[in-house]
Protein backbone atom coordinates (compact mmCIF):
# COMPACT_ATOMS: atom_id res chain seq x y z
CA UNK A 1 0.00 0.00 0.00
CA UNK A 2 1.09 3.54 -1.01
CA UNK A 3 1.10 5.22 2.72
CA UNK A 4 2.61 8.52 1.05
CA UNK A 5 -1.21 8.73 -0.25
CA UNK A 6 -2.98 9.07 3.04
CA UNK A 7 -4.29 12.20 3.89
CA UNK A 8 -4.93 11.87 8.10
CA UNK A 9 -3.43 14.32 9.40
CA UNK A 10 -0.54 12.37 11.79
CA UNK A 11 0.28 11.03 8.04
CA UNK A 12 0.71 14.26 6.80
CA UNK A 13 2.96 15.43 9.56
CA UNK A 14 4.77 11.96 9.30
CA UNK A 15 4.80 13.08 5.19
CA UNK A 16 6.48 16.41 6.29
CA UNK A 17 8.72 14.94 8.90
CA UNK A 18 10.18 12.38 6.57
CA UNK A 19 11.61 15.70 4.18
CA UNK A 20 13.78 16.48 6.82
CA UNK A 21 16.00 13.50 6.18
CA UNK A 22 18.18 13.07 3.05
CA UNK A 23 18.76 9.61 3.77
CA UNK A 24 17.59 7.06 5.95
CA UNK A 25 19.11 7.79 10.07
CA UNK A 26 21.56 5.54 11.76
CA UNK A 27 19.75 6.28 14.83
CA UNK A 28 15.72 5.86 15.82
CA UNK A 29 14.16 9.13 14.86
CA UNK A 30 13.23 10.83 18.33
CA UNK A 31 9.73 12.50 18.87
CA UNK A 32 9.71 14.50 22.44
CA UNK A 33 6.57 15.33 24.40
CA UNK A 34 6.87 17.64 27.30
CA UNK A 35 5.28 17.57 31.33
CA UNK A 36 5.40 20.02 34.19
CA UNK A 37 5.16 18.20 37.08
CA UNK A 38 4.22 21.08 38.98
CA UNK A 39 0.31 19.51 38.78
CA UNK A 40 -1.32 16.23 38.47
CA UNK A 41 -1.61 14.83 35.11
CA UNK A 42 -4.81 15.68 32.36
CA UNK A 43 -6.51 15.08 29.72
CA UNK A 44 -4.53 17.53 28.05
CA UNK A 45 -1.03 15.84 28.81
CA UNK A 46 -2.56 12.93 28.03
CA UNK A 47 -3.41 13.86 24.53
CA UNK A 48 -0.32 15.31 23.64
CA UNK A 49 1.50 12.05 24.08
CA UNK A 50 -1.41 10.28 22.15
CA UNK A 51 -1.60 12.79 18.97
CA UNK A 52 2.09 12.87 19.25
CA UNK A 53 2.10 8.53 19.12
CA UNK A 54 -0.14 8.64 16.08
CA UNK A 55 2.05 10.57 14.46
CA UNK A 56 5.20 8.27 15.32
CA UNK A 57 3.06 5.40 14.23
CA UNK A 58 2.18 6.94 10.91
CA UNK A 59 5.95 8.03 10.19
CA UNK A 60 7.27 4.47 11.29
CA UNK A 61 4.64 2.96 8.91
CA UNK A 62 5.73 5.22 5.94
CA UNK A 63 8.94 4.88 6.36
CA UNK A 64 10.12 2.16 8.10
CA UNK A 65 12.86 3.55 10.22
CA UNK A 66 13.16 2.86 13.59
CA UNK A 67 11.65 5.59 15.98
CA UNK A 68 11.26 6.46 19.85
CA UNK A 69 9.38 8.95 21.62
CA UNK A 70 11.09 10.52 25.41
CA UNK A 71 8.33 11.75 27.73
CA UNK A 72 10.30 14.44 29.30
CA UNK A 73 9.28 15.67 32.56
CA UNK A 74 10.89 19.46 33.90
CA UNK A 75 11.13 18.07 37.68
CA UNK A 76 14.09 21.13 37.47
CA UNK A 77 11.46 23.91 37.20
CA UNK A 78 10.61 25.86 40.38
CA UNK A 79 7.50 25.56 41.86
CA UNK A 80 6.02 29.30 41.80
CA UNK A 81 2.48 28.56 43.11
CA UNK A 82 0.51 25.80 44.76
CA UNK A 83 -1.86 24.06 42.88
CA UNK A 84 -5.55 24.66 44.12
CA UNK A 85 -5.99 20.35 44.56
CA UNK A 86 -2.79 19.41 46.39
CA UNK A 87 -2.99 19.05 49.95
CA UNK A 88 -0.57 20.51 52.75
CA UNK A 89 -0.55 24.18 50.91
CA UNK A 90 0.89 26.14 53.81
CA UNK A 91 4.24 23.78 54.07
CA UNK A 92 4.47 23.70 50.14
CA UNK A 93 4.25 27.59 50.56
CA UNK A 94 7.64 27.46 52.28
CA UNK A 95 8.91 25.79 49.93
CA UNK A 96 7.82 28.19 46.85
CA UNK A 97 10.95 29.04 44.34
CA UNK A 98 12.64 25.67 45.04
CA UNK A 99 13.10 22.90 41.94
CA UNK A 100 9.83 20.66 42.05
CA UNK A 101 12.67 17.64 43.10
CA UNK A 102 14.17 19.61 45.68
CA UNK A 103 10.37 19.64 47.65
CA UNK A 104 8.60 17.04 49.88
CA UNK A 105 5.88 14.94 48.63
CA UNK A 106 2.34 16.49 50.35
CA UNK A 107 0.97 13.06 49.69
CA UNK A 108 3.61 11.84 51.81
CA UNK A 109 3.98 8.55 49.57
CA UNK A 110 7.47 9.49 47.24
CA UNK A 111 11.17 10.90 47.87
CA UNK A 112 9.65 14.46 46.66
CA UNK A 113 6.85 16.37 45.32
CA UNK A 114 7.51 15.69 41.60
CA UNK A 115 8.49 12.26 41.84
CA UNK A 116 4.97 11.32 43.21
CA UNK A 117 3.65 13.48 39.83
CA UNK A 118 6.22 11.94 37.58
CA UNK A 119 5.11 8.25 39.30
CA UNK A 120 1.30 9.62 38.44
CA UNK A 121 2.15 10.04 34.59
CA UNK A 122 3.89 6.87 33.71
CA UNK A 123 1.13 5.08 35.81
CA UNK A 124 -1.29 6.24 33.40
CA UNK A 125 0.71 6.46 30.35
CA UNK A 126 1.81 2.62 31.39
CA UNK A 127 -1.82 1.86 31.93
CA UNK A 128 -3.08 2.81 28.70
CA UNK A 129 0.03 0.93 26.74
CA UNK A 130 2.04 4.06 25.72
CA UNK A 131 5.06 2.89 24.08
CA UNK A 132 7.94 5.79 25.60
CA UNK A 133 10.46 6.61 27.51
CA UNK A 134 10.82 8.96 30.01
CA UNK A 135 13.26 11.02 30.98
CA UNK A 136 13.29 13.37 34.39
CA UNK A 137 14.99 16.44 33.75
CA UNK A 138 16.88 16.37 37.59
CA UNK A 139 18.23 13.18 36.30
CA UNK A 140 19.12 14.28 32.58
CA UNK A 141 21.16 17.24 34.49
CA UNK A 142 22.42 15.42 37.22
CA UNK A 143 23.84 12.57 34.52
CA UNK A 144 25.69 15.66 32.14
CA UNK A 145 23.24 14.93 29.28
CA UNK A 146 23.18 18.25 28.75
CA UNK A 147 26.90 19.19 29.59
CA UNK A 148 28.32 19.69 25.76
CA UNK A 149 24.64 22.18 25.07
CA UNK A 150 25.22 24.45 28.14
CA UNK A 151 28.58 24.95 27.31
CA UNK A 152 27.33 26.09 24.38
CA UNK A 153 25.01 28.20 25.75
CA UNK A 154 27.25 29.93 28.37
CA UNK A 155 29.89 30.76 25.43
CA UNK A 156 26.76 32.11 23.45
CA UNK A 157 24.93 33.87 26.17
CA UNK A 158 25.00 37.02 24.97
CA UNK A 159 23.26 36.26 21.53
CA UNK A 160 20.54 34.37 23.32
CA UNK A 161 19.96 37.18 25.27
CA UNK A 162 19.95 39.11 21.93
CA UNK A 163 17.23 36.52 20.95
CA UNK A 164 14.55 37.15 24.17
CA UNK A 165 15.39 40.42 25.46
CA UNK A 166 13.13 41.93 22.80
CA UNK A 167 10.52 39.61 23.80
CA UNK A 168 10.16 40.91 27.57
CA UNK A 169 9.60 43.83 29.39
CA UNK A 170 12.56 46.60 29.79
CA UNK A 171 12.52 46.19 33.51
CA UNK A 172 13.36 42.44 33.21
CA UNK A 173 15.64 42.82 30.58
CA UNK A 174 18.81 44.19 32.17
CA UNK A 175 19.13 41.02 35.00
CA UNK A 176 17.68 38.18 32.59
CA UNK A 177 20.08 35.28 32.16
CA UNK A 178 19.84 31.72 30.51
CA UNK A 179 20.77 30.40 33.80
CA UNK A 180 19.14 29.74 37.28
CA UNK A 181 21.82 28.47 39.76
CA UNK A 182 20.42 26.60 42.49
CA UNK A 183 21.45 28.67 45.63
CA UNK A 184 23.60 26.77 47.82
CA UNK A 185 22.21 28.29 50.91
CA UNK A 186 18.10 28.28 50.88
CA UNK A 187 17.90 25.65 47.83
CA UNK A 188 15.59 28.14 45.71
CA UNK A 189 15.88 27.91 42.20
CA UNK A 190 13.40 30.56 41.07
CA UNK A 191 15.78 33.32 43.52
CA UNK A 192 19.00 33.78 41.85
CA UNK A 193 20.08 36.18 39.34
CA UNK A 194 23.57 35.83 37.22
CA UNK A 195 25.87 38.34 38.18
CA UNK A 196 29.08 36.94 36.01
CA UNK A 197 29.73 34.74 33.49
CA UNK A 198 33.40 32.09 32.96
CA UNK A 199 32.92 30.27 30.15
CA UNK A 200 36.91 29.97 30.30
CA UNK A 201 36.01 27.29 33.02
CA UNK A 202 32.03 26.95 33.12
CA UNK A 203 31.12 28.75 35.90
CA UNK A 204 28.48 31.52 36.81
CA UNK A 205 28.43 34.12 39.75
CA UNK A 206 25.14 34.41 41.21
CA UNK A 207 23.42 36.07 43.94
CA UNK A 208 19.68 34.96 45.39
CA UNK A 209 18.24 37.84 45.83
CA UNK A 210 14.92 37.87 43.47
CA UNK A 211 11.83 37.42 46.26
CA UNK A 212 8.45 38.00 44.51
CA UNK A 213 5.08 37.19 46.36
CA UNK A 214 5.26 34.37 48.56
CA UNK A 215 8.90 33.51 47.31
CA UNK A 216 11.32 34.39 49.58
CA UNK A 217 15.06 35.17 48.93
CA UNK A 218 18.48 34.64 51.33
CA UNK A 219 20.65 37.45 49.73
CA UNK A 220 23.66 34.61 49.66
CA UNK A 221 26.30 35.12 46.61
CA UNK A 222 28.23 32.26 45.52
CA UNK A 223 29.84 31.08 42.28
CA UNK A 224 28.70 27.72 40.71
CA UNK A 225 28.99 24.89 37.83
CA UNK A 226 26.66 25.27 35.14
CA UNK A 227 27.43 21.08 35.01
CA UNK A 228 25.57 18.24 36.75
CA UNK A 229 22.48 19.78 37.76
CA UNK A 230 24.09 22.87 39.70
CA UNK A 231 21.97 25.19 37.61
CA UNK A 232 18.83 24.74 34.94
CA UNK A 233 18.10 27.09 32.21
CA UNK A 234 15.02 28.69 31.62
CA UNK A 235 12.10 26.86 29.94
CA UNK A 236 12.17 27.86 26.56
CA UNK A 237 16.35 27.88 26.64
CA UNK A 238 15.40 24.34 28.21
CA UNK A 239 13.78 23.27 25.41
CA UNK A 240 16.27 23.99 22.85
CA UNK A 241 18.77 22.14 25.08
CA UNK A 242 16.44 19.40 25.16
CA UNK A 243 16.28 19.48 21.49
CA UNK A 244 19.88 19.88 20.92
CA UNK A 245 20.97 17.19 23.62
CA UNK A 246 18.48 14.45 22.50
CA UNK A 247 18.31 15.30 18.30
CA UNK A 248 14.70 15.92 18.45
CA UNK A 249 13.17 15.85 15.10
CA UNK A 250 9.45 16.41 16.49
CA UNK A 251 7.39 18.07 19.25
CA UNK A 252 3.59 19.16 19.45
CA UNK A 253 2.84 22.24 21.26
CA UNK A 254 -0.43 24.09 22.00
CA UNK A 255 -1.39 27.13 20.11
CA UNK A 256 -0.26 29.28 23.22
CA UNK A 257 3.18 28.26 22.71
CA UNK A 258 3.58 29.57 19.33
CA UNK A 259 6.10 32.67 19.72
CA UNK A 260 7.86 30.13 22.06
CA UNK A 261 8.11 27.77 19.98
CA UNK A 262 9.53 30.56 17.43
CA UNK A 263 12.27 32.08 19.65
CA UNK A 264 13.08 28.71 20.61
CA UNK A 265 14.15 27.36 17.21
CA UNK A 266 16.26 30.86 17.25
CA UNK A 267 18.51 29.79 20.04
CA UNK A 268 18.34 26.00 18.94
CA UNK A 269 20.48 27.67 15.43
CA UNK A 270 22.66 29.23 17.85
CA UNK A 271 23.32 26.48 19.12
CA UNK A 272 24.27 24.72 16.05
CA UNK A 273 21.64 22.79 14.99
CA UNK A 274 18.13 22.23 12.81
CA UNK A 275 14.58 23.02 15.21
CA UNK A 276 12.52 20.07 14.72
CA UNK A 277 9.53 19.82 13.06
CA UNK A 278 6.83 21.00 15.11
CA UNK A 279 2.78 20.98 15.29
CA UNK A 280 0.91 22.95 16.92
CA UNK A 281 -2.90 22.35 18.19
CA UNK A 282 -5.33 24.10 19.81
CA UNK A 283 -6.67 24.86 23.68
CA UNK A 284 -8.57 22.07 25.79
CA UNK A 285 -11.20 24.16 27.53
CA UNK A 286 -13.29 23.33 30.83
CA UNK A 287 -17.70 23.82 30.59
CA UNK A 288 -16.75 27.77 30.77
CA UNK A 289 -14.62 28.12 27.66
CA UNK A 290 -11.57 28.37 29.71
CA UNK A 291 -8.03 26.84 29.57
CA UNK A 292 -7.87 23.52 31.60
CA UNK A 293 -5.36 24.38 34.60
CA UNK A 294 -3.16 22.34 36.60
CA UNK A 295 -3.08 25.09 39.11
CA UNK A 296 -7.13 25.34 39.68
CA UNK A 297 -7.27 21.94 38.70
CA UNK A 298 -10.22 21.82 35.98
CA UNK A 299 -10.72 20.59 33.04
CA UNK A 300 -12.33 16.72 32.88
CA UNK A 301 -9.88 14.00 33.92
CA UNK A 302 -8.85 10.93 32.04
CA UNK A 303 -10.43 8.90 35.14
CA UNK A 304 -13.81 10.69 35.17
CA UNK A 305 -14.18 10.08 31.27
CA UNK A 306 -13.06 6.70 31.38
CA UNK A 307 -15.23 5.31 34.39
CA UNK A 308 -18.24 6.56 32.66
CA UNK A 309 -16.89 5.91 28.81
CA UNK A 310 -14.64 3.70 27.12
CA UNK A 311 -11.07 4.91 26.32
CA UNK A 312 -11.38 3.94 22.85
CA UNK A 313 -13.90 7.26 22.67
CA UNK A 314 -11.96 9.32 24.14
CA UNK A 315 -9.22 8.51 21.72
CA UNK A 316 -11.72 9.05 18.90
CA UNK A 317 -12.90 12.44 20.23
CA UNK A 318 -8.68 13.50 20.41
CA UNK A 319 -8.03 12.36 17.28
CA UNK A 320 -10.45 14.60 15.63
CA UNK A 321 -9.04 17.67 14.20
CA UNK A 322 -6.40 18.93 16.69
CA UNK A 323 -6.22 22.54 15.36
CA UNK A 324 -9.97 22.99 16.57
CA UNK A 325 -10.35 24.35 20.45
CA UNK A 326 -12.37 21.27 22.28
CA UNK A 327 -14.31 21.69 25.58
CA UNK A 328 -13.54 18.86 28.34
CA UNK A 329 -16.28 18.10 30.76
CA UNK A 330 -18.64 15.65 30.66
CA UNK A 331 -21.75 16.87 28.44
CA UNK A 332 -19.11 16.33 25.16
CA UNK A 333 -18.88 12.21 26.50
CA UNK A 334 -21.88 10.81 25.66
CA UNK A 335 -22.37 12.23 21.83
CA UNK A 336 -18.55 11.21 21.30
CA UNK A 337 -19.43 7.62 22.25
CA UNK A 338 -22.33 7.43 19.91
CA UNK A 339 -20.13 8.95 17.39
CA UNK A 340 -16.98 6.58 17.93
CA UNK A 341 -19.67 3.77 17.96
CA UNK A 342 -20.91 4.92 14.45
CA UNK A 343 -17.54 5.18 12.58
CA UNK A 344 -17.46 1.15 14.44
CA UNK A 345 -20.17 0.30 12.63
CA UNK A 346 -18.73 1.68 9.36
CA UNK A 347 -14.52 0.83 9.13
CA UNK A 348 -14.91 -2.91 7.86
CA UNK A 349 -16.67 -1.49 4.71
CA UNK A 350 -13.92 0.87 4.36
CA UNK A 351 -11.81 0.11 1.25
CA UNK A 352 -8.37 -1.25 2.78
CA UNK A 353 -6.33 1.80 1.30
CA UNK A 354 -9.24 4.30 2.81
CA UNK A 355 -8.58 2.74 6.67
CA UNK A 356 -5.42 4.57 7.29
CA UNK A 357 -7.86 7.57 6.89
CA UNK A 358 -10.01 6.69 9.82
CA UNK A 359 -9.53 7.71 13.19
CA UNK A 360 -10.34 4.33 14.11
CA UNK A 361 -7.04 3.23 12.39
CA UNK A 362 -4.30 5.20 14.49
CA UNK A 363 -7.04 4.24 17.75
CA UNK A 364 -6.79 0.23 17.38
CA UNK A 365 -2.69 0.28 16.72
CA UNK A 366 -2.33 0.63 13.25
CA UNK A 367 -5.78 -0.77 12.77
CA UNK A 368 -4.55 -4.31 14.20
CA UNK A 369 -7.39 -4.35 16.51
CA UNK A 370 -10.65 -2.62 15.82
CA UNK A 371 -13.71 -4.04 16.96
CA UNK A 372 -16.49 -5.86 14.62
CA UNK A 373 -19.52 -3.59 16.29
CA UNK A 374 -22.39 -3.76 13.64
CA UNK A 375 -25.33 -3.01 15.98
CA UNK A 376 -27.86 0.16 15.85
CA UNK A 377 -27.35 0.02 19.57
CA UNK A 378 -25.76 3.48 21.11
CA UNK A 379 -25.22 5.21 24.29
CA UNK A 380 -27.46 7.51 24.51
CA UNK A 381 -29.78 4.37 23.86
CA UNK A 382 -28.37 2.26 27.06
CA UNK A 383 -28.47 5.72 29.29
CA UNK A 384 -32.30 6.18 27.80
CA UNK A 385 -33.10 2.57 29.38
CA UNK A 386 -31.23 2.38 32.30
CA UNK A 387 -32.44 5.69 33.65
CA UNK A 388 -36.21 4.57 32.34
CA UNK A 389 -36.05 1.41 33.80
CA UNK A 390 -34.15 2.24 36.98
CA UNK A 391 -32.07 -0.72 37.48
CA UNK A 392 -28.46 -2.13 37.93
CA UNK A 393 -29.38 -5.29 37.08
CA UNK A 394 -27.13 -6.19 34.07
CA UNK A 395 -29.12 -9.28 32.89
CA UNK A 396 -32.39 -7.40 33.34
CA UNK A 397 -30.49 -4.51 31.17
CA UNK A 398 -29.31 -7.12 28.44
CA UNK A 399 -33.06 -8.60 27.96
CA UNK A 400 -33.91 -5.04 26.83
CA UNK A 401 -30.91 -4.93 24.44
CA UNK A 402 -31.84 -8.14 22.90
CA UNK A 403 -35.29 -7.82 22.36
CA UNK A 404 -34.23 -4.28 20.45
CA UNK A 405 -31.39 -5.98 18.72
CA UNK A 406 -31.21 -9.84 18.69
CA UNK A 407 -27.86 -9.95 17.23
CA UNK A 408 -26.60 -8.58 20.74
CA UNK A 409 -23.86 -12.11 21.07
CA UNK A 410 -21.28 -11.18 18.75
CA UNK A 411 -20.88 -6.96 20.08
CA UNK A 412 -21.20 -8.60 23.98
CA UNK A 413 -17.37 -7.56 25.29
CA UNK A 414 -18.27 -3.88 23.77
CA UNK A 415 -21.64 -4.06 24.64
CA UNK A 416 -21.09 -5.26 28.20
CA UNK A 417 -18.39 -2.07 28.55
CA UNK A 418 -20.80 0.81 27.57
CA UNK A 419 -23.59 -0.99 29.78
CA UNK A 420 -21.03 -1.03 32.94
CA UNK A 421 -20.06 2.23 32.05
CA UNK A 422 -23.54 3.91 31.91
CA UNK A 423 -24.90 2.38 34.97
CA UNK A 424 -21.60 3.85 36.69
CA UNK A 425 -22.60 7.40 35.54
CA UNK A 426 -26.47 6.34 36.32
CA UNK A 427 -25.78 5.86 40.28
CA UNK A 428 -23.56 8.75 40.48
CA UNK A 429 -25.30 11.60 38.93
CA UNK A 430 -28.91 10.88 37.18
CA UNK A 431 -30.68 8.85 40.27
CA UNK A 432 -29.57 11.59 42.66
CA UNK A 433 -30.96 14.53 39.97
CA UNK A 434 -34.48 12.37 39.19
CA UNK A 435 -37.94 14.38 40.23
CA UNK A 436 -40.54 13.05 39.48
CA UNK A 437 -43.89 15.39 39.64
CA UNK A 438 -47.18 14.58 39.22
CA UNK A 439 -49.25 15.19 35.83
CA UNK A 440 -52.31 17.34 35.81
CA UNK A 441 -55.93 16.14 34.59
CA UNK A 442 -55.50 17.79 31.10
CA UNK A 443 -52.24 15.73 30.86
CA UNK A 444 -53.38 12.23 32.66
CA UNK A 445 -56.08 12.98 29.69
CA UNK A 446 -53.50 13.19 27.19
CA UNK A 447 -51.61 10.49 27.83
CA UNK A 448 -54.78 8.32 28.44
CA UNK A 449 -55.16 8.55 24.34
CA UNK A 450 -51.64 7.56 24.01
CA UNK A 451 -52.31 4.62 26.47
CA UNK A 452 -55.09 3.25 24.08
CA UNK A 453 -53.47 3.69 20.86
CA UNK A 454 -50.68 1.73 21.79
CA UNK A 455 -52.57 -0.78 23.55
CA UNK A 456 -54.34 -1.06 20.01
CA UNK A 457 -51.53 -1.06 17.94
CA UNK A 458 -50.19 -4.64 17.06
CA UNK A 459 -47.35 -3.91 14.85
CA UNK A 460 -43.30 -3.32 16.06
CA UNK A 461 -41.96 -0.36 13.65
CA UNK A 462 -40.72 2.67 15.35
CA UNK A 463 -41.86 4.98 13.36
CA UNK A 464 -45.50 3.53 13.32
CA UNK A 465 -45.33 3.77 17.18
CA UNK A 466 -43.27 7.20 16.73
CA UNK A 467 -46.10 8.92 15.05
CA UNK A 468 -48.69 8.04 17.96
CA UNK A 469 -48.06 10.81 20.14
CA UNK A 470 -48.10 13.31 16.95
CA UNK A 471 -51.03 12.16 16.28
CA UNK A 472 -52.56 12.94 19.51
CA UNK A 473 -50.29 16.13 19.59
CA UNK A 474 -52.22 17.37 16.75
CA UNK A 475 -55.64 16.47 18.31
CA UNK A 476 -55.01 18.13 21.39
CA UNK A 477 -53.51 21.16 19.87
CA UNK A 478 -50.38 21.16 21.82
CA UNK A 479 -46.47 21.27 20.86
CA UNK A 480 -44.97 17.68 20.20
CA UNK A 481 -42.27 19.16 22.17
CA UNK A 482 -44.16 20.01 25.22
CA UNK A 483 -45.99 17.12 24.79
CA UNK A 484 -42.68 14.57 25.19
CA UNK A 485 -41.48 16.71 27.99
CA UNK A 486 -44.71 15.92 29.53
CA UNK A 487 -43.52 12.09 29.18
CA UNK A 488 -40.26 12.64 30.38
CA UNK A 489 -40.99 14.59 33.81
CA UNK A 490 -43.99 12.31 34.64
CA UNK A 491 -42.39 8.64 33.62
CA UNK A 492 -38.40 8.99 33.53
CA UNK A 493 -38.09 12.06 36.27
CA UNK A 494 -35.65 14.55 34.15
CA UNK A 495 -36.45 16.96 31.66
CA UNK A 496 -35.11 14.61 28.23
CA UNK A 497 -35.18 11.14 27.03
CA UNK A 498 -34.96 8.94 23.88
CA UNK A 499 -37.86 9.01 20.99
CA UNK A 500 -40.97 7.54 22.34
CA UNK A 501 -40.90 4.91 19.46
CA UNK A 502 -37.51 3.82 19.96
CA UNK A 503 -38.10 3.72 23.62
CA UNK A 504 -41.11 1.71 23.16
CA UNK A 505 -39.20 -0.97 20.69
CA UNK A 506 -36.41 -1.29 23.66
CA UNK A 507 -38.21 -1.46 26.57
CA UNK A 508 -41.55 -3.60 25.21
CA UNK A 509 -44.74 -2.14 24.63
CA UNK A 510 -46.30 -3.62 28.10
CA UNK A 511 -43.75 -1.84 29.89
CA UNK A 512 -44.03 1.37 28.21
CA UNK A 513 -48.32 0.77 29.08
CA UNK A 514 -47.22 -0.43 32.68
CA UNK A 515 -45.10 2.85 32.88
CA UNK A 516 -47.89 4.82 31.72
CA UNK A 517 -51.03 3.31 33.69
CA UNK A 518 -48.50 3.92 36.96
CA UNK A 519 -47.42 7.55 36.13
CA UNK A 520 -50.91 8.62 34.74
CA UNK A 521 -53.51 6.67 36.90
CA UNK A 522 -54.80 5.27 33.96
CA UNK A 523 -57.00 2.13 34.44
Amino acid sequence: MNYSKVKAWPFKEAQKLQKRFREAPTSPVRFETGFGPSGLPHIGTFAEIARTTWVQNAFSTLTNWPTELIAFSDDMDGLRKVPLNIPQQEMLNEHLGKPLCHIPDPFEECGSYSEYMNNKLIEFLDTYKFNYKFQSSNEAYKRGDFNEGLSIILQKAEEIRGVILPTIGEDKRENWSPFFPICEKCGRINTTRVTGYHPEDDTVDYICDQAEGLVKCCNHKGSTSIHNGQVKVGWKVDWALRWYSYDISYEMYGKDLIDSAKLTSKIQRIMGKQPPSGYFYELFLDEDGKKISKSKGKGLTIDTWTKYAPLESLLYYLFQNPKQAKRLYWGVVPKSVDDYLTALKGYSALDTEKKPNSALWHVFDKGASVPDYKSSINFSLINNLISAVGTSDMELIAQYLKRYDSDTESIMDVLTDLVNKAMEYYQDYILPGKQYRTPTDNERNLFTNIHNLLKAYEGNSEDEIQSIPFNVAREFDIPVKELFKIFYEVVLGQERGPRFGTFSCLVGKDKVLSLLEEKFNIT
